[in-house]
């Protein structure tokens, strides 16, 4: 009588996952904390505290989560910043980055007829916009600036945010060359993080599309502007919110440099909102929900792309219906001209 000592497959995996795990667990947890798990970026780390049990009691110590939100965005390493992240309820730093990665939900933030619900908390009395911006991977700017929301200016003049006074510039390794070569290689890359913070009720959201949704060239000036946008969702319909960099040609000639960095929020007729009413906006977006963090860029340009189609759309109809009042008032203009003569000739 044969006896056969082949396994089966179910056991022969069951047996390679022991093994794996075996190996992995035999692995020192000093070792994973210092070499392994800081060399990881949010998304991974984050996907890593998935894993095991051994391995989310890891990867969510604050001290790794702080290290990844100082080398993803190099601002938040301001003292005011790391003071809110620290305070943060219910993880801290991964916290914030669970906030500031992503983009907002699909369904929070497309261009469908969803309507957005109403704020939880009275509007922040301050916020705080912490923004990097790289090119080719490579840090050329870094600021956090503070916004009051108090005053009656910036309740009633439209929002806008200026990081750059008139006359600063900030130096760039972009070199100048003629035609549209500027216009692709800033596309290809440059990246922007434009993270507002609400100190007060410790809520933050990502504004930017991480890569420009558009870059053109002046083709006069040279000049090229950048627009990083996020859409978002209104009771009206959408708003977008727009960050401009504008680069010009340095005193040399051959370099670029940034003269302007803003951030304002416009509806879909072009009109800029004021700061009473960009609150509620900014306010709703920190509160909702974020995505997994993944496609960024292409989500980012999909959502623009769907809003400039159905702004244009707007203006279409817009435009048809103009049309047709002016058409109904020219008839009706030489309907009366010609009652007016056919009563004096034949009366």
């Amino acid at each position: 009588m044969i006896t056969s000592t082949a396994q089966p497959p179910a056991t022969t995996a069951s047996m390679a996952e022991e093994d794996s795990a075996t190996s992995f667990s035999s692995l020192q947890t000093d070792i994973i904390e210092a070499h392994i798990l800081p060399r990881l970026d949010g998304i991974t780390l984050a996907a890593t505290s998935c894993c095991s049990n051994t391995l989310r009691q890891i990867s969510s110590q604050d001290h790794l989560w702080s290290k990844t939100c100082h080398s993803t965005w190099p601002s938040t390493r301001s003292p005011r910043v790391c003071q809110i992240i620290s305070t943060y309820p219910d993880g801290g730093p991964s916290k914030f980055f669970s906030q500031a990665f992503p983009l907002l939900e699909e369904d929070d933030h497309s261009c469908s007829n969803v309507r957005p619900s109403s704020p939880s908390a009275p509007p922040p009395s301050e916020l705080i916009s912490a923004v990097d911006i790289h090119y080719q991977d490579k840090l050329i700017f870094s600021k956090v600036q503070e916004t009051e929301t108090v005053t009656g200016w910036f309740r009633c003049s439209p929002f806008r945010i200026d990081l750059l006074e008139p006359k600063d510039v900030v130096p760039t390794p972009i070199k100048h060359p003629e035609g549209d070569e500027t216009c692709t290689s800033i596309f290809n890359s440059m990246t922007l993080s434009w993270i507002l913070i609400d100190p007060i009720g410790r809520q933050a959201v990502n504004l930017s599309s991480h890569k420009p949704v558009t870059v053109q060239r002046h083709w006069l000036t040279g000049e090229v502007q950048m627009r990083f946008a996020s859409i978002l969702a209104v009771d009206s319909g959408h708003v977008q919110c727009g960050i401009v960099v504008t680069c010009s040609v340095s005193e040399e000639g051959d370099m670029m440099q940034i003269r302007e960095i803003c951030l304002e929020i416009e509806d879909m007729d072009g009109m800029h909102i004021n700061g009473t009413g960009c609150l509620g906006i900014l306010q709703r977006a920190m509160e909702g929900k974020k995505g997994k963090g993944r496609n960024r860029v292409q989500e980012g340009q999909r959502r623009y792309k769907e809003y400039l189609e159905m702004k244009k759309e707007i203006q279409d109809r817009k435009a048809r219906t103009e049309g047709t009042l002016d058409t109904l008032c020219m008839a009706l203009g030489v309907s009366c001209f010609l009652a007016f003569w056919c009563f004096i000739l034949f009366r």
